[in-house]
């Protein structure tokens, strides 16, 4: 259950600004550098569409051996890019069995 402090019967709409309150203290985004050594790589996945599409991923991508972040940028409608940092290089096949089991697929492009 979401912790908003929003009086009931209100929106609780702020500027962009403005901190989330669903539940943690910190902020909803944080910027954290890469570590040194590690690996990026980025493929395009055909289907997302929405954050559960992108935990799907993320969650089958973090489960590999190595892998030390997921990123992902949503592009509801096309191929979406996800960027998986790794401390050492990841099999395109490996890559590609994780995706598949999270019910997406690997665009073409990739």
């Amino acid at each position: 259950m979401c912790n908003s402090t929003t009086p009931a019967g209100q929106l609780g709409l702020t500027d962009a600004n403005h901190e989330c309150h669903c539940g943690s203290a910190n902020p909803a985004h944080t910027i954290s550098a890469r570590p040194e050594g590690s690996i990026e790589s980025d493929y395009l996945v055909d289907g997302m569409t929405c954050s559960h599409c992108v935990a799907s991923v993320t969650e089958e991508l973090s489960e590999l051996d190595g892998v030390e972040r997921v990123d992902v940028d949503l592009n509801a409608g096309g191929a979406s890019r996800v960027t998986v940092i790794s401390s050492a290089p990841i099999a395109a096949e490996r890559i590609s069995a994780a995706i598949t089991e999270a019910g997406y697929s690997l665009s073409p492009a990739s």
